[in-house]
């Protein structure tokens, strides 16, 4: 989703300099009223609240409900959590919730840089609370194995959620998807999920359908990719159950740089098929 930044004063439509409007401000248009915008610091606690329950939602699910929902289940809870915060805080922050989605924003003019910084801490102090959260609980059960249960992280080879381990789940006997695999499905499907979400908050979509397009997105690029590399798509994400996961750290690197590079895509193929400022007739 889309947070407010900078506009040209005394433009009735709420145009920015070098971006295209969002649905919400369309909206407080066609009502005859001014759009509030909250404070960096209420839309930073947002955030950080939004990526908390993101990750407890999503991530949650995969660790204590896993088993029993699998991968489609997973995938849903990713896409269903995402979907009602976009209804949730959307209104005060926008609901990035993803470093990658706050990096597009930010190229396409709607943040300015402190906003932006301020963002992406607040998605990874919350993401890191929502994962220590999710330790405690997980380690409460008595036959849980950090070693060979982990905690949801992300992972290539040995780490992939494809390969193959041995009867105690701790021995690696065949690689899972190799790095290759996991580039490709990183900057792909963040590529697609930062385009989604600024086309859903462009001035020309309708606000009803936005967390629809948002939320069935993630689910989708979760069914595609869990096998692959469990699915980050979010350095948050990624962040917050690397450091509970053995293994995991060494790996990190790649689910914060090729999630920020499909962000990038991302805003860049959103820029040229809707531009970044265009004069629309409401």
């Amino acid at each position: 989703m889309c947070a407010p930044g900078s506009r040209r004063g005394g433009d009735p439509l709420g145009r920015w300099t070098g971006m295209s409007p969002t649905a919400q401000e369309k909206e407080a248009v066609l009502e005859g009223v001014e759009p509030a915008v909250p404070s960096d610091p209420k839309k930073w606690a947002a955030e950080a609240f939004g990526t908390f329950v993101l990750v407890m939602g999503g991530v949650g699910t995969a660790v204590l409900a896993g088993e029993k929902v699998g991968p489609l289940g997973v995938a849903l809870a990713f896409g269903l959590s995402l979907l009602v915060l976009v209804y949730a805080i959307g209104p005060v922050s926008g609901c990035h919730v993803n470093p990658a989605v706050t990096v597009g924003q930010f190229l396409m003019g709607r943040l300015s840089p402190v906003s932006a910084a301020g963002y992406i801490v607040a998605q990874v102090v919350g993401g890191l609370v929502a994962g220590l959260v999710l330790f405690a609980i997980a380690k409460n059960l008595p036959a849980y194995d950090r070693a060979a249960d982990g905690l949801g992280a992300n992972g290539w080879g040995s780490h992939s959620p494809s390969a193959v381990t041995g009867p105690a789940g701790e021995v690696v006997i065949q690689n899972g998807y190799g790095s290759a695999a996991m580039i490709i499905i990183e900057v792909m499907l963040t590529a697609l999920m930062v385009f989604v979400v600024l086309a859903a908050t462009d001035r020309v979509s309708e606000i009803p359908q936005a967390g629809l397009a948002i939320g069935f997105t993630l689910a989708v690029i979760h069914l595609i990719s869990i096998p692959v590399d469990n699915t980050s798509v979010n350095p948050a994400r990624s962040l917050a159950v690397a450091p509970f996961q053995d293994g995991a750290m060494g790996q990190l690197w790649a689910f914060i740089v090729f999630p920020l590079i499909g962000g990038v895509l991302g805003a860049l193929v959103y820029g040229m098929l809707f531009g970044r400022s265009r004069d629309l007739e409401v």
